[in-house]
């Protein structure tokens, strides 16, 4: 396997990476545990977590399982620190503490926040502390402030930032510039074959700068793996079933049809659809590693081959031909207030 750099660092990460979203929401903690650490065997060397992933127990199930193997400093802990106003219920270690002031990218949340992931985590520090979604409300130098504290401190190696727009990343890296501040390295935006609108902005300016790209939802919550028949008929354990709302509206008809185009091609190269959906965002220029994100063993064992794997340019040309490079038939950015262009 061969190791991809992130960013301008010099630290090298495994060409595919474990995204454990689905940590305790639903796979169960002993599951859980023998995914990280089949990964880890397998040299998939950067774990991806946030501290609102199972309302904080995915950091905590991570804290633990690094605590048992011995294996932390084996690998590379990215978690981020959310923007987003606590939903109703939820619970991040104690609830009735939750105040006006609990959320979003101030100095106040953002050394807050990265106190209780340390604590969840069991560690001193973390490898890369990600800024989630993008408070427009909140001025980048206050956020990027903040952070460099935290690496000053030791708390933090290095941060970065999860889907945020271009503009909003070519600005941080200026402020930083300026001010003498640790820089992003990384940004983790959504892409897969049905949502390449980052291709257009987002990477030739994260190549530009020298910002590595972790991607999330490369098989497009299974679409591309053929599970879907038609918007709003959800298979049992997928994610618009399990948890609906903006996980539900990523699931379009337009992106279904592509989704079973997409198996035929998958059939034709040998691979299965999942792992052709992977493989093809592993190799898009500019992505330094998409992530996977297994509910189950068996989903793991069926993408790991992937690490080893060469999108041939066939294939490559097959699936341009179907979702053209930098359109969009599913809107995977949902999430982010800042994209105005929507996917009917």
């Amino acid at each position: 396997m061969e190791y991809r750099v992130l960013g301008r660092t010099g630290v090298r990460i495994s060409p595919i990476c474990l995204g454990t979203d689905n940590f305790a929401d639903p796979t169960p903690e002993d599951e859980a545990t023998r995914i990280l650490n089949r990964a880890l065997d397998e040299g998939l060397n950067l774990l991806d977590t946030g501290d609102v992933y199972a309302d904080g127990e995915g950091e905590k199930i991570i804290g633990r399982a690094l605590k048992a193997n011995g294996r932390r400093h084996d690998v590379i802990i990215a978690t981020k620190v959310d923007h987003g106003k606590r939903r109703p219920g939820f619970s991040l270690d104690d609830p009735s503490t939750f105040g006006p002031n609990d959320h979003g990218h101030t100095r106040l949340n953002v050394i807050r926040a990265c106190e209780s992931s340390l604590r969840r985590l069991q560690t001193d520090y973390i490898d890369l502390y990600q800024v989630h979604r993008y408070s427009p409300d909140i001025p980048l130098d206050e956020t990027l402030s903040a952070l460099n504290d935290l690496v000053r401190q030791g708390k933090v190696r290095y941060v970065g930032c999860s889907t945020h727009p271009a503009w909003v990343v070519q600005e941080a890296i200026m402020v930083s510039e300026l001010k003498g501040y640790a820089r992003y390295i990384s940004e983790q935006p959504p892409y897969n074959l049905l949502d390449r609108r980052i291709e257009n902005e987002l990477v030739p300016m994260c190549q530009a700068n020298g910002v590595g790209i972790i991607t999330w939802a490369p098989m497009a919550m299974d679409v591309l793996a053929g599970r879907y028949a038609k918007a709003g008929e959800y298979p049992e354990g997928s994610r618009a079933k399990l948890r609906g709302g903006f996980y539900a509206d990523r699931v379009s008809n337009r992106g279904i049809e592509v989704g079973i185009e997409f198996t035929r091609i998958a059939k034709e190269a040998g691979l299965a659809p999942a792992q052709l959906a992977v493989l093809w965002c592993k190799d898009q220029p500019g992505i330094t590693a998409p992530l996977i994100g297994p509910r189950t063993e068996k989903h793991l064992e069926d993408l790991l081959p992937v690490k080893d794997m060469t999108l041939d340019d066939a294939t490559r040309a097959a699936c341009d031909a179907l979702v053209p490079p930098g359109s969009a038939v599913a809107n995977f950015h949902n999430t982010a207030g800042w994209m105005k262009m929507r996917i009917p």
